[in-house]
């Protein structure tokens, strides 16, 4: 009777724990939709700054990646799209300078006023990012901003940003170094992990 019962309680354990494995795959599939369906929405009405957020440079330049996020936010200054350009990405590992210094460098070399451009320099992953670029728009009294990004990474990106109070939309590159089938999988695969780990985090954040 005892096997029976354990055996019972055993085979509900396990069809109780397929169904919530199941229900987390189809969870993630739809996060991966959103986040592939969203690449492709960008917002043309003007906004007050874009946020660019970081990516790792090499050599004290940009990396190829950092540098389509910089270009397109130059590009947005350019057409009078944004009226400031907010540069955000602190000093990551085996690097001599933060990566919004480097981006600043870069936007001055091409164009962009000095007094156009904020940088914070300490944060290190997205949620960082943007709490520091959130910072400065409150300084200074800005309201509207645009997020520059990958596009398979805005869908995070913007949802953190309104989190955060901010009053933002999305504006991802139009080019992308994630060209091949390959890349373009492994960061979204990877999105959709820190998408899903972001929002179980989401009720606990202040």
């Amino acid at each position: 009777m005892y096997k029976n019962f354990t055996g019972r309680v055993l085979k509900r354990a396990t069809k109780i724990a397929a169904g919530l494995a199941l229900l987390l795959l189809l969870w993630l599939v739809v996060l991966s939709i959103k986040i592939y369906t969203y690449a492709s929405v960008s917002d043309p009405s003007p906004a007050d700054a874009a946020i660019v957020l970081g990516a790792a440079i090499w050599d004290d330049a940009p990396s190829p990646v950092f540098e389509e996020r910089i270009k397109h936010a130059l590009n947005l200054y350019r057409t009078g799209q944004v009226q400031a350009l907010i540069f955000t990405g602190g000093v990551g590992e085996g690097e001599r300078l933060a990566e919004s210094a480097v981006a600043r460098e870069y936007a001055i070399r091409h164009g962009v006023s000095a007094a156009h451009i904020y940088c914070e320099t300490t944060s290190r992953i997205t949620y960082e990012n943007l709490t520091g670029a959130r910072r400065i728009v409150e300084q200074q009294n800005l309201t509207r901003v645009l997020i520059v990004s990958d596009p398979l990474h805005t869908r995070r990106a913007v949802t953190i940003a309104r989190d955060l109070g901010l009053e933002a939309s999305p504006s991802p590159t139009p080019t992308s170094r994630y060209v091949t089938r390959k890349s373009r999988l492994e960061f979204l695969l990877r999105e959709t992990l820190f998408y899903a780990a972001y929002l179980l985090r989401r009720p606990f954040l202040s």
